[in-house]
């Protein structure tokens, strides 16, 4: 199956955004992708929860989903939505960090909300308390494929191997970890992070990230890491796509995911065990 992550910068703009995303989707599709993924919170990079609250949509009026439906049922592919920033009926009035795996008629075939919130103070002036604006999810998902079975997580969860063993476990084949990663984390732990997820489950990682300065019109400034990745079942790293937005387009196969299972079953090996 041939595959395209896109590596974008999000604004604060949901409608800008989405016409720039369906028109690299379309420039990715006439390059023959037939499977292509989008980044964690494609339709709206915000520091600012007031502008989130004027911006962002219920799951029935969103246009992006809507928009991004219509283009894959258009082109006739698979479009894995990275996430996006969905109102919820929550009485607390928190979002979901919602990701779509949408198929070639234009269906949501699973839904996925980010489990893990990404809380933390990485240096002292650079703060996350993604908790604050967004509810967590309970429930992992897996969906079947044509091309393998794709087991859904959304950024910081690629800190949480239970999880990816979970779905490795249940049948994926394919872990797609689509992120706004922070520059500082990112330097840090992004790549040693997705080949240990790999090599762990002998599963496919496909890693589109936000890449750089995010236009705001309200809040602190945005920064993300870039570097999309590509890491293959036994661990190596089939496409690094620094810090440029761009389309980066390669061959998912199964085979590679048999291979690495033959030389080391790990996923047979597994033991119950008493706690500490």
């Amino acid at each position: 199956m041939k595959t395209a992550l896109l590596q974008i910068t999000s604004s604060d703009d949901p409608v800008a955004n989405l016409n720039m995303v369906r028109g690299i989707v379309a420039e990715a599709a006439a390059q023959g992708a037939r499977f292509i993924l989008t980044p964690e919170v494609t339709n709206c990079v915000s520091n600012s929860t007031t502008q989130q609250r004027e911006v962002l949509q219920h799951e029935e009026d969103d246009i992006t989903l809507a928009g991004l439906r219509e283009q894959a049922a258009g082109l006739g592919i698979w479009l894995l939505i990275g996430s996006l920033g969905i109102k919820t009926h929550d009485a607390d009035g928190r979002f979901a960090n919602r990701s779509f795996l949408i198929d070639p008629k234009g269906g949501i075939v699973a839904r996925y909300d980010k489990i893990h919130m990404f809380d933390v103070q990485v240096t002292e002036t650079e703060t996350f308390r993604e908790s604050a604006n967004y509810r967590p999810g309970t429930q992992a998902v897996v969906a079947d494929t044509e091309f393998g079975r794709i087991g859904l997580t959304v950024c910081y969860d690629v800190r949480f191997p239970h999880l990816h063993a979970a779905l490795a476990q249940a049948g994926a084949t394919i872990l797609t970890v689509p992120a706004a990663f922070s520059p500082v984390t990112g330097a840090a732990h992004w790549e040693s992070l997705l080949r240990a997820r790999a090599i762990e489950t002998g599963c496919w990682v496909l890693a589109p990230g936000q890449t750089g300065t995010h236009p705001t019109t309200r809040g602190k400034v945005r920064h993300t890491h870039g570097h999309s990745l590509v890491v293959a079942p036994w661990g190596e790293v089939l496409i690094d796509a620094g810090t440029e937005p761009g389309i980066h387009i390669f061959d998912l196969d199964d085979k590679s995911v048999t291979e690495a299972r033959r030389k080391v079953p790990s996923l047979t090996h597994v033991r119950p065990f008493d706690g500490p």
